[in-house]
């Protein structure tokens, strides 16, 4: 059962990989490319090179070949420092995104717009590397470079050193392109960021509540009657009043927190209450672990 499990997880991993790497492609080839959006990484140095290399190349190189050959050096390196374990998956992202870049065409969907370009392709490159990122895959490029560099300086992080990376790939883009297509071009990398959050993070948001009472047994066989929610006593001790108290921590989801407070003000209107947002809940009544080798 286990082994069926793991086949599924795995074949999961790669309907991602393609999916993501497409609509990465769409927004690269039909939003950001044809305006002049730079949003960073090897596809947006592809598309300064495009542009540098009109006058030699008719059309310009074209971005599948630029993100090949980028990370050819790139992945011959990380060979060399990580193994062949660590690029695998990295691989696969990279050739699948040079795949689609070859076969989709150039298609101005946004009709030159760039308010349009930078919210729809920030929404599907941020879709798109939500989708590669729980592949638990990247598409190489700057992300295997600050892997690389940060191998050799540690006492940097990764995502410290990608920044100076694509933000130096935006800033050329920002003079090749021109200050109006720079300042869109950040518009989309924050929409393409909250967007692949929200896929990391799923959509299926819950809310997490403290309850600090004197009534907490009673809150507590109601939320677990009522609402047929976990509820754990957390003992601890108020700072001002000196006297050991019993606060209340159940995670609920976004629809059962108005309930919660009902209760709660039903019971002791004097209760002390936080509410905050839970992410990522797995166990029973929630999300189910998975496994993905």
């Amino acid at each position: 059962m286990q082994h069926f499990i793991n086949k599924k997880n795995v074949l999961r991993s790669y309907i991602f990989i393609i999916l993501g790497t497409g609509l990465l492609a769409v927004a690269i080839q039909c939003m950001f490319d044809p305006i002049g959006l730079v949003t960073g990484g090897f596809t947006g140095l592809a598309i300064i090179v495009k542009d540098m290399t009109k006058g030699i190349i008719p059309g310009g190189l074209p971005l599948w070949l630029t993100n090949i050959l980028l990370n050819i050096p790139v992945f011959v390196l990380a060979y060399k420092v990580k193994g062949k374990a660590f690029i695998f998956r990295t691989a696969i992202g990279t050739f699948l995104l040079s795949a689609w870049l070859y076969v989709i065409p150039v298609i101005d969907l946004s009709q030159g717009d760039y308010f349009l370009a930078s919210i729809y392709g920030g929404a599907l490159a941020g879709l798109g590397i939500g989708l590669i990122l729980l592949s638990k895959s990247t598409t190489g490029g700057t992300d295997m470079v600050a892997t690389i560099i940060q191998h050799y300086v540690r006492h940097y992080s990764i995502v410290q050193i990608l920044q100076i990376l694509d933000g130096m790939i935006v800033l050329i883009g920002l003079y090749v392109f021109g200050l109006y297509a720079g300042l869109y071009s950040i518009i989309a990398i924050i929409v393409s960021t909250k967007v692949s959050d929200m896929v990391m993070e799923g959509f299926k948001f819950s809310k997490a509540a403290f309850i600090i009472t004197d009534k907490h047994e009673i809150i507590a066989k109601r939320i677990l009657s009522d609402l047929d929610r976990g509820v754990t006593g957390l003992y601890a001790k108020g700072m001002y009043s000196g006297k050991d108290k019993c606060m209340l921590y159940c995670v609920v989801s976004q629809k059962e927190i108005v309930g919660v407070k009902e209760l709660v003000a039903e019971v002791d209107p004097n209760a002390f209450v936080i509410v905050s947002d839970a992410r990522e809940v797995f166990g029973e009544g929630f999300l189910e672990y998975s496994n993905e080798e």
